[in-house]
């Protein structure tokens, strides 16, 4: 069976909260039966989405409102 975790990969402080989030990538690990395949990520999140989220206007794709937008690259 698969194996699901939320992994943390890199902290810094965002321009638009001024606070320190963590970036997150959810990774699926494979079934023993496939131990040689490496994990793959099936989603992103920030730390602080929900803040980012109840500003008036879009801030970023780890919080899912501005796609096209990294602040973080």
């Amino acid at each position: 069976m698969p194996w699901v975790t939320w992994r943390t990969i890199k902290r810094q402080v965002c321009e638009r909260i001024d606070e320190e989030v963590a970036l997150e990538f959810k990774l699926v690990y494979p079934a023993e039966l496939l131990p040689d395949q490496p994990p793959r990520i099936i989603g992103r999140r920030c730390s602080k989405a929900m803040e980012c989220n109840q500003l008036d206007k879009p801030t970023c794709h780890w919080a899912g409102t501005l796609p096209g937008y990294d602040p973080f690259r």
